[in-house]
């Protein structure tokens, strides 16, 4: 019996800081270069996280998502010149506004034509993953492409 092997153009590999993400970025950028594949990575910046922690202190100019988003485009542009370094050269860097489920499950992928996600197996503590579940969880369950988990 002869095993098929799938090749992938579009790979997308979502990441958030945490060192889950930064083993999936690993995985995502090995799996690229053996496939000649594009790599999408992204970063979801969900702004309900501002009404919660932040509520009554964002002034009227919004200086702390600002801030948020100019940390989040200089980290997202590191992993870039990693990537870059490990010889893959077609690798993009986003950043997102919304829900971090449905842009990764969904929205990002249907923008870019991403026929693989590889991320982490979770970011949230385990009362927050209790009572809200977690995002890969969800995009394992949502998302139309293949799903490959991290560890």
């Amino acid at each position: 019996m002869t095993m098929i092997e799938q090749e992938y153009r579009n790979i997308l590999v979502p990441v958030d800081g945490s060192k889950a993400a930064e083993i999936a970025l690993e995985r995502a950028t090995e799996i690229a270069l053996r496939n000649k594949a594009h790599l999408d990575i992204l970063n979801v910046i969900d702004l309900k996280q501002f009404s919660v922690s932040f509520a009554g202190m964002i002034d009227a100019n919004g200086d702390v998502v600002y801030q948020t988003f100019e940390d989040v485009d200089g980290y997202v542009a590191k992993l870039v010149k990693r990537v870059k370094k490990q010889g893959l050269a077609d690798v993009s860097a986003h950043v997102r506004f919304g829900s971090p489920r449905s842009v990764i499950a969904r929205e990002f992928p249907a923008d870019h034509k991403n026929d693989l996600i590889v991320m982490g197996p979770t970011g949230l503590n385990p009362v927050e993953r209790l009572l809200v579940g977690s995002v890969t969880d969800y995009v394992t369950r949502a998302a139309a492409s293949d799903v490959i988990i991290a560890r």
